[in-house]
């Protein structure tokens, strides 16, 4: 049982690529008039390859002229996988040129769209398949808007079709739909989990005499896990609200580079202890910045008109569910194995150089090949 936990550890240590967000994005954002739709979609060049095969060469990259080629049937794909309708009856979509977006995690291929409802929208009926059955992570953002009113939802899964009354959408479905998304971002946002998980995995020791030892007991541990979540979340609460109200916003590229610096540091401070008794202040400080980084979804999303209050606890309260669900899964399990000198010696010190190593790919990817 033991040795099972102690893989389980592990696994969660080092189970991360050079992607600090592993979970399949997509983006859909439609605006609706009358019967006539105009959107986009935005799918990851790495989705698009999973989805059709744009790697025409099998060398692992994807050139332009490559995914220029494969255009007809990546459209031909999203046409049949991304499926609009009002009262019944199918809406026509048309796709337009193809163009490519850069975002902080990679190229995403870009594709407008006109769609030609026979009825007048006023409920929207979307059914998004893409990825089904080869990626069930993945998920689209879907952003919508009709005159003033602006709504958001999480399209794909095992959703099936989702009806959005374009007149007056229901509170509920837009807290349900913010909510999701919380969750969905802080389980998918590997480089916020292992900047928490650096911080948790000393909760369990006491440092005395220049070496890690045992806790005695479950209370010290859980004062200082409770510590650290408690900074980590009120840090990153002030900052993604004020991110989302656009009374204080980052470049991007700053945000997410030092995020990836703030890992290095918290999970060296295993290593090389300078911090030890107060890493509380640690994941306040950086937690600022964190919020930062998850405000970048909202602002994807958007918060609609009349509910941005509700979209915004309901966002922030499934990323604390999501946090929540995270450490009660870890920790026992590290306060399990404390006393075994194998954690203490071994995992704890190797574990933290390797989030280390990730988070340093993670800074050089997005601090000096970002954009170039």
């Amino acid at each position: 049982m033991r040795q099972a936990l102690e893989r389980l550890v592990l696994a969660l240590l080092l189970g991360s690529s050079a992607e600090a967000h592993i979970a399949s994005n997509a983006f859909v954002s439609i605006d609706a008039a009358g019967r006539e739709l105009q959107g986009s979609i935005e799918l990851s060049i790495r989705d698009a390859e999973l989805a059709v095969g744009i790697d025409a060469d099998h060398d692992g990259k994807i050139t332009w002229g490559e995914l220029r080629a494969s255009a007809p049937r990546l459209t031909q794909y999203l046409a049949e996988h991304l499926l609009l309708g009002t009262r019944g009856r199918a809406c026509a979509l048309q796709f337009r040129t193809l163009q490519v977006n850069d975002r902080v995690d990679g190229a995403y291929a870009w594709l407008p769209f006109t769609a030609r409802c026979v009825l007048s929208a006023r409920e929207l009926d979307i059914r998004y398949t893409v990825l089904d059955g080869v990626d069930p992570s993945h998920r689209a953002l879907l952003s919508l808007r009709a005159g003033t009113v602006v709504q958001s939802g999480v399209l794909g899964g095992a959703r099936g079709a989702l009806e959005f009354d374009l007149a007056a959408p229901a509170r509920l479905s837009t807290f349900v739909a913010y909510l999701q998304a919380g969750i969905r971002h802080i389980w998918s946002g590997i480089d916020h989990l292992l900047f928490l998980l650096s911080l948790l995995l000393p909760a369990v020791l006491l440092r005395r005499h220049d070496q890690w030892l045992p806790v005695p007991s479950a209370r010290p541990a859980l004062l200082s896990t409770l510590k650290v979540v408690t900074a980590f979340t009120l840090a990153h609460s002030i900052t993604l609200s004020l991110a989302a109200l656009n009374v204080v916003r980052l470049p991007s590229r700053l945000t997410e580079s030092v995020i990836a610096a703030s890992i290095i540091i918290a999970a060296l401070n295993n290593v090389f202890p300078i911090v030890t008794d107060t890493r509380a202040r640690i994941a306040f400080a950086f937690g600022l910045l964190h919020g930062f980084g998850f405000a970048s979804v909202l602002a994807d999303m958007g918060l609609p008109h009349g509910a941005r209050l509700l979209s915004l606890c309901a966002f922030n309260l499934g990323i604390e569910i999501g946090q929540l669900a995270v450490v009660l899964a870890v920790m026992p399990v590290v306060y399990w194995l404390r006393n075994d000198t194998r954690y203490r010696r071994a995992l704890l010190p190797w574990g933290s150089v390797s989030i280390a190593a990730v988070a340093s790919v993670w800074l050089i990817q997005r601090a000096l090949l970002s954009g170039s």
